[in-house]
């Protein structure tokens, strides 16, 4: 057999293997016999509890079920939720936001040592107003007198509109000053 090729060895048993699967258990009495003819006593009992599996894939099934509630579930935006009540606030809302924020950059942009402070406190003041126009949004949400709390909140954005205005006007106000006093000083 040292010289036989291993290819022919094959040939020779092609069509003799066992390719059967083995039946249940096998592994458990392949162990038996073995402690069996070793001497040995075996730990494990005859069947291995498999309780957890099915115990295990309810858990998966609920853990997956209370997933998929909660992101049904999830609560709205207060944007939508005024929005549901006045769908025009949200065109409104957009359009003043919009305007503030172009003229906010604007009063950003010219910004200078001398209107530094002013536009500091100007945005500190554009600030508590967001936050008094955010209460007026929860007020109308929870069902205060819906034409009040609307007048309210166009009123809030006119008011930051002025308030930029006017700040803009003083920065151009000090401007227009120091270009007039740097005219006038001959050298």
């Amino acid at each position: 057999m040292k010289e036989e090729n291993i290819d022919n060895v094959f040939k020779e048993l092609q069509g003799k293997f066992d390719t059967q699967e083995p039946k249940a258990g096998h592994e458990a009495r392949f162990l038996d016999k073995l402690n069996a003819a070793q001497g040995t006593i075996s730990i494990h009992g005859k069947k291995p509890s498999t309780w957890w599996k099915p115990l295990s894939i309810a858990a998966s099934v609920v853990l997956l079920c209370a997933l998929g509630l909660s992101l049904l579930n999830i609560n709205p935006s207060m944007e939508q939720q005024v929005a549901d009540i006045s769908p025009e606030v949200s065109d409104t809302r957009l359009y003043f936001t919009a305007l503030i924020e172009q003229q906010v950059s604007e009063l950003q942009a010219q910004s200078s040592p001398e209107t530094e402070q002013m536009i500091s406190e100007v945005l500190g003041q554009l600030d508590k107003l967001d936050a008094n126009y955010k209460r007026l949004e929860q007020d109308l949400v929870n069902g205060g007198d819906a034409n009040l709390i609307l007048s309210a909140m166009i009123q809030n954005f006119q008011t930051r509109i002025s308030l930029l205005q006017e700040i803009m006007n003083q920065i151009e106000s000090i401007e227009n000053l120091n270009n007039y006093n740097d005219e006038n000083i001959t050298i």
